[in-house]
């Protein structure tokens, strides 16, 4: 199994946008039982990911909470990318 941050990245590779907590739902059987699965740690990953220009930021709303979300995507040389170092 690969580390949480790469699947998190793969994950991008494999879906047209996805927020936090869509990460979250698509991982938790694999991942639900690590130490970092938790969404502040999932944000915090996107937002680096962002950083590093393997994904773009696409829309935004708000949950039914009343909490942002933030939607990305990974564009075409950030899926290449995360598609040359991340094997599977």
């Amino acid at each position: 199994m690969i580390p949480l941050n790469y699947a998190i990245l793969k994950m991008f590779t494999k879906v047209d946008e996805a927020c936090a907590d869509c990460v979250m739902d698509a991982l938790r059987d694999r991942y639900g039982n690590y130490k970092a699965f938790k969404k502040p740690a999932i944000i915090e990953a996107l937002m680096t990911a962002e950083a590093n220009g393997l994904i773009e930021e696409t829309r935004f709303d708000l949950d039914g909470n009343n909490e942002l979300r933030v939607y990305y995507r990974a564009h075409e040389e950030g899926a290449a990318t995360i598609n040359a170092y991340i094997k599977g």
